[in-house]
């Protein structure tokens, strides 16, 4: 999508594939928002995802608008998008019943402030994002949550009543997982559920930047495969690592095998914790699309090849793709503005 371009509601083959029912053709649909209307955020450093919920679910109006960063820039640059996709989907803002959004950083839920959201240039103390935002769009009710949390929500509600228990793991700079059970989201006691990327594997690995040696996060982020092999050509590492490796570069092959197997520890950590029935490869690194799965699910299959155990849980088979066509975290976004008015 370019800049204030409309997506289709939701690609119907997409969301078809994502809740194991039919999806809304790839027209807009406009009609009446209705009790339970809503506005999803997902707030980057770089753009602003927007998605318009109808009243049954459905992602009717979808956006990308450039960020603004500094918490002027930010809450700006999301009225404008709210206003913008609410004028294309419904036409009037008093028809909405609640706005979510989802940024990077550290987050309240319960007041909607933000802290130390770098990415977003807003650092140096706590800002009130969701009072801010609510007074630009006349009172409109905002709900704040952490980015991951919000595409866990997202994901699964594409996935309809299989999506109830479902993890979203996100390989981006680091890794971390949003995870839902039984439909809710689970944060934890201190908001560090899912946070699996500090979880050590080898004691004597690299220091990570927790201050632990030998972090999952150290063998299975976008930066582990930049330090390991940096881009060569202005592209994404991840990319052109899987490039050179489907050309047979042997090295490259070593390095896309352990990092494969790096993703695939992840994805046993998760399942032998939580059990969820699906774990959704998101963030930067899952835009390398079916390759990346085909990897991750050999490397699982290897790990599980001498377990029976293992092998007995099938977790080749409980491994997907984020879709690549539909604002996953805008629509999780969504749901947490309308979950505080349902």
């Amino acid at each position: 999508m370019s800049d204030l371009s409309t997506a289709a509601s939701l690609d119907g083959e997409a969301a078809a594939a994502l809740a194991g029912r039919p999806g809304p053709g790839t027209a807009s649909r406009r009609g009446p928002a209705g009790p339970g209307s809503a506005v999803g955020l997902d707030i980057g450093g770089t753009k602003v995802l927007a998605a318009f919920l109808g009243p049954d679910g459905v992602a009717r109006e979808t956006l990308r608008l450039p960020t603004v960063r500094g918490p002027e820039g930010v809450v700006s640059s999301a009225a404008r998008a709210v206003r913008e996709v609410v004028r294309r989907a419904c036409g009037d803002l008093a028809d909405v019943d609640g706005v979510g959004v989802g940024v990077p950083g550290l987050v309240d839920p319960a007041d909607g402030s933000v802290v130390h959201a770098v990415n977003l240039g807003i650092e140096g103390g706590r800002f009130a994002l969701a009072e801010a935002l609510s007074a630009e769009l006349g009172g409109v009710p905002v709900q704040v949550d952490n980015d991951l949390n919000v595409a866990a929500l997202g994901a699964s509600h594409l996935r309809g009543a299989e999506g109830e228990d479902l993890a979203f793991l996100a390989l981006g700079t680091g890794l971390a997982a949003g995870i839902v059970l039984g439909g809710e989201l689970r944060r934890g006691v201190s908001g560090a559920a899912g946070e699996i990327g500090h979880i050590p594997i080898d004691p004597r690995g690299p220091e990570c930047a927790c201050g632990q040696r030998g972090c999952v996060e150290v063998y299975a982020s976008g930066s582990a495969v930049s330090a390991r092999w940096p881009s060569r050509h202005g592209r994404p590492a991840p990319a052109e690592l899987f490039e050179a490796a489907a050309a047979g570069d042997p090295e490259a092959i070593r390095i896309k095998d352990e990092f494969a197997s790096a993703v695939a520890s992840a994805v046993r950590i998760l399942e032998l914790t939580v059990d969820v029935r699906h774990v959704v490869l998101g963030g930067g690194v899952s835009a390398l699309g079916q390759p990346l799965l085909d990897a991750v699910r050999d490397a699982l299959d290897a790990q599980s090849s001498t377990s029976p155990f293992l092998s007995s849980l099938r977790l080749s088979e409980r491994v997907s793709l984020a879709p690549s066509d539909v604002p996953v975290a805008a629509v999780g976004a969504a749901l947490v503005g309308r979950r505080k008015v349902l």
